[in-house]
């Protein structure tokens, strides 16, 4: 496949649950779980597969019914799997989150381990899939070893670099790279670790000026989410704030994945950064408003009548 978004990194089953009555510590609390496809990596190229990308994904499930069910569904969305892995005695990786009553992130775990079986020398053998794509997104999931082969790749090519840290405690795999990305969209405390800075809660203007840092140290295009609270970006020529845009608060997971796609999209069909930034902002707005950590019937109708004026 020519001219295709390439996105490497992880393939996950998320388990998300919300308190009815708030989360009190040290105990169990009502609430509703509820299990859907994720992953950083696969999220970004499900959305963009909607939106209309080609978008092949390299990543890894275990051999289980779980990984099975994930490579049917985003098969089904239009990506190409026929690179994702199988790893015969290991599980299907996992995200557990526990909200907040009103949908945010409390905490959570992932287990990336299938992660491991993509080696510099799995993506080495797979280098043509590099030299024919628009772009390359990777996530924190990579190993240090095949994230570095990854960007080797990816510049070896002259192809643009997209990176999502995917957590805090991931996003220093990214730091001895961000001269070559192209993008990257942390969110406010990824960006916080990246710029070696203290977490600034949810703050437009802390955000505003960790993008701009992040342009000095050598990123193009830098975008600081803030989940419910819109964006912040900068290049080398421009910055802004996005506000965000929705009616009700659901469940926060996935929205920066949803954004990220959006903005990769417009990017390979040459839209002005602002109007990118724009597309990013409805794209999460939408996907703020489901329980889906993708939203299940995206497209690019959609996206275009969510844009806020």
């Amino acid at each position: 496949m020519d001219n295709h978004v390439l996105v490497v990194g992880g393939t996950l089953l998320d388990i998300k649950g919300k308190p009815t009555r708030g989360l009190e510590p040290g105990t169990s609390n009502p609430g509703i779980i509820r299990a859907s496809r994720g992953g950083t990596a696969r999220n970004v190229a499900e959305n963009l597969s909607l939106l209309g990308a080609d978008v092949v994904l390299i990543s890894a499930v275990g051999d289980d019914d779980t990984g099975q069910k994930l490579l049917r569904q985003t098969a089904g969305a239009g990506v190409d799997i026929s690179h994702l892995q199988i790893v015969p005695g290991l599980s299907t990786g996992t995200y557990i989150a526990l909200l907040e009553q009103d949908g945010s992130l409390s905490v959570a775990l992932d287990d990336v381990r299938a992660m491991e079986s993509i080696t510099s020398q799995y993506l080495d053998h797979r280098r043509t899939l590099f030299r024919d794509a628009d772009i390359v997104m990777i996530d924190g999931s990579l190993q240090p070893d095949a994230m570095r082969t990854a960007i080797r790749l990816a510049s070896q090519y002259g192809k643009p670099i997209c990176a999502d840290p995917s957590s805090a405690r991931l996003a220093h795999r990214l730091l001895p790279y961000l001269p070559q990305l192209f993008l990257v969209v942390p969110n406010q405390m990824e960006a916080a670790n990246l710029c070696g800075l203290d977490y600034p809660e949810h703050d437009a203007d802390a955000s505003q000026e960790m993008a701009r840092q992040l342009v000095q140290m050598g990123v193009e295009i830098a975008v600081v989410t803030m989940t419910n609270f819109g964006l912040s970006y900068a290049t080398s020529d421009e910055q802004g704030y996005i506000p965000p845009h929705y009616s009700e608060m659901v469940d926060s997971t996935g929205t920066g994945d949803a954004l990220t796609s959006a903005i990769i999209f417009g990017l390979i069909n040459e839209v002005p950064i602002t109007e990118c930034m724009r597309l990013g902002a409805a794209a999460a707005g939408l996907t703020l408003q489901t329980n889906e950590t993708v939203v299940p019937d995206l497209s690019l109708d959609m996206l275009f009548d969510h844009l806020t004026v």
